[in-house]
């Protein structure tokens, strides 16, 4: 009986289940797509609520079925069908919640222009988005986006705008089967590998925008380029192409912007280019390019410049020559190319007004000659006059305090020798490859730091102390500042402002005896990649430390960091790279190109800056006695690698830190340490870039 009762149960149970299913069914059924569009932009409004979008117009998406979806703000309807056929929301207020793009929007399936830029939207786009096939527009710029981009996309895009964002992986193949493409614009991303040749394809394309992301390899070939008949902007800069420039791009006439700028581009700039005659824009600055054949260039903002014999600079304005603005052999400019549209009437008014250009620039450096020459008597016949006055500088022992710095104090030889106590041990607060740094209080609670070198034979006074210039000049709130020097036959040192809070190694070493917190680990990061992007893009000239070590990073007591040890650092000139005679740097954190061709580069300190990003977030060294066992070679990079393929990351971590902090972000933050120490120095990311993921990970209570 309890057998029988039991069956009888399940069979209602059963009915029961069947009975809601065709309810379910018949309802989904009789509901009109005007209807289904109804509902899919209610979830679209709970999804996009926390972040206040629109100033209001959310607000006025309402349930009630009175109000006609079609006449809410910010929604466009086909008259007849009253399907939807666009959205565009812009940003608005925001609230203090995440907002997201529902995946209901692929119900909209009508739907030709989507528009949401800058609304904070997080997440990963909806699958279903790129299978609505009369999708035309889409433009999610400026939001907060990862993933990764569709295999396939809707057949009849126009226009797709996703810069701004946290895309990461390759750009499809897929993305040449787009004819009607006319706008692509992925720039601020993360993307990284090449361009798919299969561009070429997309005949429409008007705008192509891949800047500022993680791009290598080659610039795409001129008989890719040459096949975008309408282009009129490409955008490649702040990557990591290299190579030389491909020739063939002078005959893209249709070109009115061209930016390669930023990346690694070597060799001599095509003569073609000059050819652009529509050209308005060409940066090619921040390479290692240079010019060969005779040109008329226009140089603007640049200082200084190692300007090529053959380089005039003729002046703009009517009736001037063309200007195709090129630095030769400079990396560290702003570079902006005017080509005037000119005719071929005009070809004997730009030959004269050459040759009285020449005629000038003549004048002009004969009258420089006279004056230089002047001097060089003035000062011979100085020191004629008076021989003894060169000697008697020479021994005074003097010290420079930098303009503007101020540390409460006079700062004079004695009384840095006496606060040392003539550099006693005692007082040694760390020591380096190029000297001891030593403690001193020049004055009532007035602390220095006093960094003792030898300059020795390696190198000339002169070029130390013009070395040494140049950097004082640098300040930034990362960088330990150089309060002044001494150089003299029998004493050379700096002077550095003292932080009480020790170094990053220090701090390392006793992290288990104080309480950790991602925020302050983060801002430790962020401090140190601040200064380093600052040195690398906006020092002038720029500034490799080739040094980036945890005992070179120093804490205050708010356990803020600063860059320190500029003794080690060797100033950019000129070009990218920078050849010396032997490796400064630390074994561990040296990059392997550096390390075995003496070849240095910016890339070299975001290899070192990865190795400290490692140890800082981990309870293992750079080179830590546990790996022996791995063999010769295995170090934290290999650590970290290895407990990533075999899914252990959390083991990775310092304990503890794994339960404190957003798992994503620290994946994140465990992958930029890996990225930054890749063998091959184009594929690691520019500072500017790890300062920029960095910030994207930002703690709440920051």
């Amino acid at each position: 009986m309890a057998s029988l009762r039991r069956t009888t149960t399940k069979a209602t149970a059963t009915a029961t289940i069947f009975v809601l299913h065709l309810i379910l069914a018949f309802s989904s059924s009789s509901s009109s797509p005007d209807d289904d569009d109804r509902a899919a932009l209610l979830h679209l409004k709970h999804g996009l609520l926390s972040s206040g979008s629109g100033d209001g117009i959310l607000d006025h998406w309402t349930p009630e079925h009175e109000t006609n979806h079609c006449s809410w703000p910010a929604v466009r309807c086909d008259a007849r069908s009253r399907r939807v056929v666009a959205l565009s929301l812009r940003s608005g207020r925001r609230g203090s919640l995440s907002p997201s793009l529902s995946p209901a929007v692929a119900r909209l399936t009508e739907l030709k222009s989507l528009s949401m830029p800058s609304l904070g939207i997080v997440g990963e786009i909806p699958e279903g988005l790129w299978r609505l096939q009369n999708l035309e527009v889409l433009n999610l710029a400026g939001n907060a986006l990862r993933g990764s981009l569709p295999a396939a996309f809707p057949e009849g895009l126009q226009i797709l705008d996703l810069s701004g964002n946290h895309l990461s992986g390759s750009i499809p193949p897929g993305i040449g089967e787009l004819g009607a493409l006319r706008v692509l614009d992925l720039a601020g991303n993360r993307i990284s590998g090449g361009v798919p040749p299969e561009l070429r394809h997309c005949g429409s394309l008007m705008k192509l925008d891949l800047s500022e992301n993680f791009l290598h390899g080659r610039v795409p070939s001129a008989s890719v380029l040459k096949e975008l008949k309408n282009l009129r902007f490409l955008s490649l800069g702040g990557n990591n192409f290299s190579g030389e420039l491909p020739s063939g791009l002078g005959q893209m006439r249709s070109l009115s912007v061209l930016n390669l700028s930023s990346n690694y581009l070597s060799g001599v700039v095509p003569s073609d280019l000059v050819a652009l005659r529509n050209q308005t824009s060409l940066l090619l600055d921040n390479n290692l390019l240079s010019v060969e054949k005779k040109v008329s260039v226009e140089v603007v903002d640049v200082s200084p410049v190692a300007a090529d014999s053959s380089v005039v600079n003729p002046p703009t304005g009517p009736g001037s020559s063309e200007l195709f603005t090129v630095i030769p052999e400079f990396r560290n400019s702003r570079v902006l190319t005017e080509v005037n549209k000119g005719t071929p009437s005009d070809d004997s008014h730009k030959a004269a007004h050459l040759r009285m250009i020449e005629i000038a620039a003549a004048a002009s450096a004969s009258v420089v000659l006279v004056i230089m020459f002047v001097v060089a008597i003035v000062c011979i016949c100085t020191r004629k006059c008076n021989p003894s006055r060169e000697r008697r500088s020479s021994n005074r022992r003097e010290v420079k305090v930098f303009d503007g710095v101020d540390i409460g104090a006079d700062l004079t030889y004695e009384a840095i020798v006496r606060a040392t106590g003539n550099f006693n041990a005692s007082n040694c607060i760390g020591s380096g490859g190029f000297g001891a740094t030593y403690r001193a209080e020049v004055a009532p609670g007035v602390l220095v730091a006093i960094k003792r070198l030898s300059i020795g034979k390696q190198q000339g006074a002169k070029q130390f102390q013009t070395e040494v210039e140049t950097l004082g000049r640098c300040r930034h709130p990362n960088l330990v500042t150089l309060v002044g020097f001494h150089i003299s036959d029998e004493e050379t040192f700096l002077i550095y402002n003292y932080l009480p809070g020790g170094n990053l190694e220090r701090f390392i070493q006793e992290r288990t005896k104080r309480q950790l917190s991602w925020r302050k680990l983060h801002k430790i990061a962020m401090d140190i990649a601040h200064a380093l992007a600052f040195m690398h893009d906006e020092c002038s000239p720029r500034i490799l430390h080739r040094d980036v070590k945890p005992s070179n990073i120093l804490l205050d007591n708010d356990h803020n960091a600063y860059l320190s040890d500029f003794g080690l650092a060797k100033l950019l000139r000129n070009s990218q790279t920078h050849a010396t005679t032997n490796v400064a740097g630390t074994f561990g954190y040296v990059a392997p190109e550096y390390a075995m061709t003496c070849r240095v580069s910016e890339k070299a300190d975001v290899y070192s800056y990865g190795v400290v990003l490692l140890e800082l977030i981990s309870d293992k060294q750079a080179l830590d006695p546990s790996f022996s066992p791995y063999g010769d070679g295995f170090n934290i990079i290999n650590w970290a690698i290895k407990m990533m393929q075999s899914g252990r990351v959390r083991g990775f971590f310092i304990e503890g830190l794994w339960d404190k902090a957003p798992h994503d972000d620290l994946v994140e933050i465990l992958n930029l340490g890996v990225m930054c120490t890749m063998e091959n120095p184009a594929a690691r990311p520019r500072m500017k870039h790890v300062v920029r993921r960095l910030r994207d990970m930002r703690p709440p209570s920051y």
